[in-house]
């Protein structure tokens, strides 16, 4: 039995591309739905010259999120079990709805299919580029998932999944949101290679800083929701290729020959992993493996070792290490007698300890790492 299959169009002060997008739509796939997020041009007008044309229209501009939400309630009611979603400025190529349907229709299971872009191709606005890597890295952490495109537009729901939960941004966050959960609620996720336009009368409606501020806020959580929940059941109960063992396995077949390599990814991971700037670690982690072409995969996740269920171990045993190099020892702390010098005390040997600890731990998992590849590869 065939998937039914309708495509959505959200717009918002489009009218210099809208008309040849949907004209363009038309031809291939007549189930069409355009959400009209409160636009002040023609868009209005162009949507009336449409005869027979689905369309939602209201006054006050919502974003790209709530008119997505608003898109995926109607096809859902209407009986639809996909949507595919394009953007209105005119950088997708109509066309490639062929390949999303084709796709759709073989697939066993409900998957999002994410219509991938050539980042590297000419055309590419640089912020773009730049905002894409920076989404891909937290998607990855977020969900295991490793994407090239994680901020196209163009893509394939399962309306099914999408329907069960409720959902919570509105603006351009949403296609965050959407992916993370989805991957959560262990709905597949795979890339179809597409090709895209960047026309000279496109009009983007995605402001630099109040966008990226939200989507920093919202990945803000899910890193949280991450570490206390997901990666620890990602850790030890997902199977496939989102399992952490599975990626670790990958990435040293890949990089078997370079054991200095993956020995310096191992050790700056843990290194980082104990090292007491709660809350960076990551980021920090991130920058210093890029900066020094280390193995970022292999990095973050040896970083983990500061996962919840591991914290507090990490912190006694920092305590307690630093009580080897402070001369004023406390061992155990009095709480009948606190004090602004004990606290600064306990506090002192606690950072002392962990970062020796870490630098301890940074060089036996190098030298451990490579020991082992370097008998692995005899």
């Amino acid at each position: 039995m065939e998937n039914r299959i309708c495509i959505i169009i959200p717009t918002f002060n489009n009218e210099a591309t809208l008309r040849r997008v949907i004209s363009e739509v038309l031809k291939i796939c007549p189930e069409l739905l355009v959400v009209n997020d409160g636009s002040t041009d023609s868009t209005e007008t162009i949507l009336e010259s449409f005869s027979g044309l689905d369309y939602i229209s209201y006054s006050d501009n919502k974003g790209k999120g709530f008119a997505l939400r608003k898109g995926f309630e109607r096809v859902s009611e209407l009986g639809y079990d996909y949507a595919v979603t394009l953007d209105s400025d005119g950088q997708h190529e109509p066309e490639n709805i062929r390949d999303l349907i084709e796709q759709i229709q073989i697939l066993e299971t409900e998957t999002v299919l994410m219509g991938s872009r050539n980042m590297a191709q000419d055309g590419i606005p640089k912020k773009s580029s730049f905002g894409n890597k920076f989404s891909n890295f937290w998607v990855w952490f977020n969900t295991g998932l490793k994407l090239s495109d994680t901020q196209t537009g163009f893509r394939a729901y399962p309306l099914r999944p999408i329907s069960r939960l409720k959902w919570f941004s509105n603006k351009f966050e949403f296609e965050v949101e959407v992916l993370v959960r989805l991957a959560w609620e262990g709905v597949e996720i795979k890339e179809v290679p597409v090709h895209v336009n960047y026309p000279e009368d496109r009009v983007s409606h995605f402001r630099p800083f109040h966008d990226f501020a939200r989507i920093s806020v919202l990945n803000t959580v899910f890193f949280f929701l991450t570490l206390g929940y997901f990666a620890p059941k990602r850790l030890f109960f997902v199977k496939g290729d989102s399992n952490i063992f599975t990626q670790i396995s990958r990435e040293f077949k890949r990089h078997q020959h370079n054991p200095i390599h993956m020995a310096g990814s191992v050790g700056l991971g843990l290194f980082f992993g104990v090292f007491p700037i709660w809350g960076f670690q990551m980021i920090v982690a991130f920058f210093v493996a890029s900066l020094l072409k280390l193995n970022r995969v292999i990095v973050l996740t040896f970083s983990n070792i500061s996962l919840p269920p591991f914290i507090p171990l990490i912190i006694v045993s920092s305590y307690f290490f630093g009580s080897f190099f402070v001369k004023e020892k406390v061992l155990i702390p009095d709480f009948s007698e606190i004090t602004v010098d004990t606290i600064y005390l306990q506090l002192y040997q606690y950072l002392v300890g962990s970062v020796i600890l870490s630098c301890v731990l940074g060089l036996l998992g190098f030298g451990f790492t490579y020991i082992l590849m370097k008998i692995r590869e005899k």
